[in-house]
């Protein structure tokens, strides 16, 4: 993969395997934040999802994403912003897809 971002290519396919499982084919996976600076250090894995579903829905597949990650990644901070693409974007959801590499 070309683009610049700071996870192997096993964690890359981790979470996008793991966010295919809990949240649907249709839903995309973006990895936004530090971690999108190959020049920067350290940082927590911040994930931007769109999919689809009630907010309850929607908090429990975030949760379960987050347990899975951690167990297949390791101790390590991730932080999953879920937005429901059919919903207006808030301002993280804005923040998140300027500076996101697609997974």
């Amino acid at each position: 993969m070309n683009t610049p971002m700071r996870l192997t290519e096993e964690q890359r396919r981790t979470i996008v395997e793991e966010t295919v499982r809990i949240f649907g084919p249709q839903a995309r996976v973006r990895l936004f934040g530090s971690r999108v600076d190959d020049t920067a250090r350290g940082g927590d894995i911040d994930l931007h999802i769109e999919a689809g579903g009630t907010p309850a829905e929607l908090l429990d597949r975030e949760l379960r994403l987050r347990a899975r990650l951690m167990r297949r990644l390791g101790e390590r901070r991730i932080d999953v912003v879920v937005h429901d693409r059919r919903r207006p974007r808030r301002p993280i959801d804005q923040q998140a897809l300027s500076t996101r590499v697609r997974l």
